[in-house]
């Protein structure tokens, strides 16, 4: 089979994209991607050697831009669709068309869907987004961990992460994790802890963004707090010099006060070093976790659109899998409280239950259903 992968922009719609090329490459399905220039498209699949084909198109996103930009940001769509249309009928006998959602899919899903090629949606968020909403009853099926109507309620991730599961027993280890861009609230939630966080005998891990690196690491050298920087992240060190900095691999870093990085390709193994989390509630990001069984307390960030990282959240916290808190609220008592309920029995027993929200086989299930679909079609 012949399959276009098309979406992302951000992270979380790329960790879904990257996890269902890894199953279709094992099936033996040819796949290209279409994506955007801008965001981390090029970042997560320029160098992808499973793809046969990579194309990325100048879009950007709509929902939250006003006036001119707005503007700007539908005709850049426009034109991108129409880019769209000439790669689909370019490369011909294409089976189908899987949508992983955000600004980067717009243009491949509605040439989809004019030219007739089966199109296939996967809903990361608890709220539908504005496009899937659109494309939705365009779609073959629409695959969502929230809808009872979905034939997989089970979320699309990464081998890797399962692998990388274990079940905590106790905390030692904490991870601060705004996502791939950082986040500004709780880059400093961690500061603002981080000694209390070490007179406690605990180590943190902090995905702090690029953008934040620089300031959030001489904040920490500022509290004579000895910091690990992951080699992968030299570039970000600049001119900063201190013998409170040990640059290593992961492995090398356990010795130190702070792991700090502003992106890393490790995250499962980070994840796996960890026993608590604070971060926002990107679905991906939210279920890695589940698969990993790192409970989490939930920042959602509250300019999603649809307000949808608060509803992902809400999903885990009414199941009693996780811990919800505003940013307005983020006060270190409530990381404190947090911790205080979650006794050796409690955080066993959560960590057991998060991995039950997973299965290893959700993507050959979506797969499966896809192709199942299309012969019973005979699309």
């Amino acid at each position: 089979m012949k399959v276009v992968i098309t979406g992302g922009g951000t992270g979380g719609h790329l960790s879904v994209a990257r996890a269902f090329l890894e199953e279709f490459y094992k099936q033996g399905f040819e796949c290209l991607f279409i994506g955007s220039i801008n965001g981390q498209d090029k970042a997560y699949f320029e160098s992808d050697s499973r793809l046969s084909k990579k194309f990325f198109l100048q879009t950007s996103g709509v929902v939250n831009q006003k006036g001119f930009k707005k503007l700007q940001s539908l005709w850049q769509q426009a034109k991108a669709l129409q880019n769209a249309i000439g790669i689909l009928r370019k490369e011909k006998q294409i089976d189908f068309v899987l949508s992983v959602g955000g600004y980067s899919a717009a243009p491949t899903a509605f040439g989809a869907v004019l030219l007739g090629i089966p199109l296939f949606i996967h809903e990361q968020n608890a709220q539908i987004g504005k496009l899937n909403r659109i494309l939705k009853p365009y779609a073959k099926i629409f695959f969502s961990s929230y809808l009872h109507s979905s034939p997989s309620r089970y979320y699309p991730i990464s081998q890797v992460f399962f692998t990388q599961a274990r079940v905590r027993k106790n905390i030692k280890n904490l991870l601060f994790m705004g996502g791939s861009q950082g986040a500004r609230a709780i880059n400093n939630f961690a500061l603002a802890l981080a000694e209390d966080i070490k007179q406690k005998g605990l180590r943190i891990y902090h995905q702090c963004g690029k953008a934040e690196f620089t300031r959030v690491l001489q904040e920490y050298l500022n509290l004579n707090l000895k910091i690990g920087i992951l080699k992968e992240n030299i570039e970000f060190l600049e001119d900063i010099e201190s013998q409170k900095i040990q640059i290593g691999i992961l492995e090398d870093l356990d010795n130190v006060d702070v792991v700090l990085f502003g992106f890393s390709m490790q995250m499962p193994e980070i994840f796996k070093k960890c026993d608590f989390a604070i971060c926002r509630a990107g679905a991906s990001s939210l279920w890695e976790l589940c698969a990993n069984g790192l409970p989490a307390l939930f920042v959602p960030y509250p300019y999603a659109a649809g307000n949808h990282q608060y509803y992902n959240a809400k999903f885990l916290e009414e199941k009693g899998l996780g811990f919800l808190c505003l940013e307005q609220d983020l006060f270190c008592e409530v990381l404190w409280d947090s911790l205080a309920l979650l006794k050796e029995d409690k955080i066993t027993q959560i960590s057991q239950d998060l991995q039950k929200e997973c299965s290893v086989q959700a993507l050959k299930q979506m797969s499966n259903c896809i192709v199942a679909k299309l012969k019973s079609r005979n699309l």
